[in-house]
Order: structure tokens, then C-alpha cells, then sequence
């Protein structure tokens, strides 16, 4: 089983969580922000990963802190549950619809961390959450797991939905991503022969 845990602590937070790429999209999660548990148990669910995240952080400064260092903690337990990438599909993509608002997020299991997106999220908030965190926790897991990721809001005026859709198809992209292909089994997904 592709499984990994990760224990980090900072001054600002102190973070346990573990993950399994096979699992059966199982979240047990607790951030101190309603909207961001929300969010990874929707990323969990729809990756079919089993995540458990224990998380106390510095909310009463706000939610950056929280957010960046899951994001951290979350691609490095990735990256490890991952191993040596033998036998993966490698690249995935997902356009998916959430009512009005449609994303696309492309991901390349490159061994290079990378991330951009295009959002037009017209509200700072939803709920307690700063919309500009989405961006920061998809670059800290992407630079963290080693991958490459691309997001684009195709269409979409609720925020609540954009985020949403955003999490729900990166997790669909990795999902299909990490598959094992059965016809390459026993190689590594590139001409080099290491990713």
C-alpha cells in the first residue's frame, strides 16, 4: 500500500497527517478552519485517498499559516506515499463542472515543482476562509510533492463553487495520475528512466 505520514512541527503549527493514495476517500480531518476541512474532505473523497490531518495552528492571527503548512505537509506525504513512481500513469487531467463554475487542473507527476493557476474569485472570503489561500495551499503541496499543476477557472462567479471544483478536479487529475498502468507495470513513466 502506498501510505505515508508526516509530522511537522513550527512555531505556527503543528501538523500530524497521514495518507493513502489507495484507500477509499475517507477523511478525518480537523484544521481549525470549517472551510478548509471542508475542502480536503472533498479532496479526499474525490482522490479516493484516506487522509487523517491533525492540525492546531495560529487561527487567531489568521488562516495563512494553517493552510500553507497543510499544504506542505500534504505534498510531502504524498510524495512519499509515491515511492519510487514505478508503474504510474504519470499525467492526468480533469475538467470539471460545479453548477455555473467550471475548472480545469492538468497535473504532471514530473519529479518538478510547479504550480499555476487562473482564478477570478470576485469575493476576499467565504466564511472565515481568505480566497487568496487557495493559490498558496495548491503551490505549497505542488512544490512540496515534486508535481507539476495547473489550474484554470473556465467559467464560474460563486466562490464557494470555484474553490470547490478547483478541489474536487485536482483530486480527480491525481487520482487518475497515480493510477498504476498495468501495461507499464514495472517501469517508470519517462524515457529517462528516473522522475
Amino acid at each position: 500500500m502506498r501510505v505515508a505520514e508526516i509530522n511537522r512541527k513550527t512555531a505556527e503549527t503543528d501538523i500530524q497527517l497521514k495518507i493513502n493514495l489507495d484507500g477509499r476517500g475517507i477523511a478525518d480531518v480537523s484544521s481549525g478552519s470549517p472551510f478548509l476541512d471542508h475542502m480536503l474532505t472533498l479532496f479526499a473523497r474525490h482522490g479516493g485517498f484516506d487522509l487523517t490531518l491533525r492540525c492546531a495552528g495560529d487561527m487567531e492571527v489568521d488562516a495563512h499559516h494553517t493552510t500553507e503548512d497543510i499544504g506542505i505537509c500534504l505534498g510531502k506525504a504524498f510524495l512519499s506515499a509515491l515511492g519510487d513512481r514505478v508503474g504510474i500513469t504519470r499525467y492526468a487531467d480533469t475538467t470539471l463542472p460545479m453548477d455555473e463554475a467550471l475548472i480545469l487542473s492538468a497535473v504532471d507527476i514530473s519529479g518538478r515543482g510547479y504550480y499555476a493557476d487562473e482564478f477570478n474569485i470576485m469575493r476576499e472570503r467565504v466564511g472565515e476562509f481568505d480566497t487568496e489561500l487557495v493559490s498558496e495551499f495548491f503551490a505549497a503541496f505542488a512544490r512540496c510533492a515534486e508535481l507539476t499543476l495547473h489550474v484554470r477557472q473556465l467559467a464560474g462567479r460563486n466562490a464557494h463553487h470555484i474553490i470547490e471544483g478547483a478541489f474536487k478536479s485536482v483530486a480527480r487529475s491525481l487520482r487518475a495520475a497515480v493510477a498504476l498502468d498495468t501495461r507499464f507495470s514495472d517501469s517508470i513513466p519517462s524515457t529517462k528512466g528516473v522522475i
